[in-house]
């Protein structure tokens, strides 16, 4: 699969639910959203049938996404059924861990390899607060825990920066580094239409979170871990973990894009942002033939993002990152 500027796309993050249990400050209202109807979500066969459509082009690597994917019942089935799609070798779950540490055995002998753990801060009062949901501090800790226990490889942990919520705390993750094999990586806050004071007010860039770090200790340029994503990585000298910036405010990296996005409504998305999205759900329950709808989505996807922080200028209406997994 190459798209229209020369890029090969061999990855594809599937949405399998709009919802979450939690309510963080930058990615959803509070009061939550309206929810799709369990008729609009694509099963669990559906999502199979459009990988193992998408396969034989060049799809490669799949990861599961929400909302928060956990909270859909019955996970590890479908991880099962992605895992048996010929031409599939990569499997990987993005998560809240809140609910992870009573799923992660099921999940890791479905054939899931990695994980990526949204983190925002390592203080409990203030991850209830980010969260607004109290209590999910130790339930995420047991799901890094089970991570751990059940050998995720890599673990990567999200820390989405915001300048007087957790930016104090930019040392003390990539101090995690020095002691554990988790791969930090601190992530400029994207602005959607639910959090546009805060993506105006709290912004924080991640050149200035790496001088801070340079402030308390040497780092060196590093390889990082096996993956899909557009982060840039960086080592203390011995240390097992790294530290990762990925910065879509501040430095554009679509010309590496290599991904597309299939929501939970089943519109497969060229772009995280923008308006352009082609609905394979319909067609698909039709009977109809799918690769013509991907191939023209893969000719329209644009050559970058037009996000303006503080402003929906390029978001694609998009009211929280969670209706399309982020």
């Amino acid at each position: 699969m190459i798209d229209g500027f020369g890029r090969r796309i061999e990855y594809l993050r599937v949405s399998v639910t709009d919802k979450c249990n939690l309510r963080c400050v930058y990615c959803m209202p509070e009061q939550g959203l309206e929810w799709l109807r369990k008729d609009e979500l694509l099963s669990y066969e559906e999502i199979v049938r459009i990988i193992a459509t998408m396969a034989p082009l060049g799809l490669r690597r799949v990861r599961i996404t929400g909302g928060e994917p956990l909270v859909r019942r019955d996970l590890p089935d479908l991880a099962r059924m992605i895992t048996a799609v010929p031409g599939i070798d990569d499997l990987s779950l993005s998560t809240n861990a809140v609910l992870l540490d009573e799923h992660a055995d099921a999940l890791r002998a479905a054939g899931v390899r990695r994980v990526n753990i949204s983190l925002d801060s390592l203080r409990p009062d203030r991850i209830d607060a980010i969260s607004r949901r109290p209590g999910s501090a130790p339930r995420i800790m047991a799901g890094l825990d089970a991570a751990e226990r059940v050998g995720f490889d890599p673990i990567k942990v999200n820390v989405v920066l915001m300048r007087g919520s957790n930016d104090d705390e930019i040392a003390d993750f990539a101090e995690l580094t020095r002691e554990r094999p988790w791969h930090v990586r601190f992530i400029e806050l994207m602005p959607t239409g639910s959090n546009l004071d805060l993506s105006r007010d709290a912004f924080i860039s991640c050149t200035e979170a790496l001088g801070r770090l340079r402030a308390i200790g040497e780092i060196e340029p590093a390889a990082g871990p096996g993956g899909n994503g557009p982060a840039t990585y960086y080592r203390f000298p011995g240390a097992p973990g790294t530290v990762g910036v990925i910065t879509p405010m501040s430095h554009n990296y679509c010309e590496r894009c290599n991904r597309m996005r299939l929501t939970a409504s089943g519109q497969l998305r060229p772009c995280l942002f923008g308006h352009i999205e082609t609905n394979l759900r319909d067609p698909l329950r039709r009977g109809e033939d799918l690769v013509p709808l991907i191939a023209e989505t893969l000719r329209i996807k644009p050559e970058r993002h037009w996000l303006v922080q503080g402003s929906d200028v390029g978001s694609g209406g998009l009211v929280a990152l969670s209706q399309t997994g982020g």
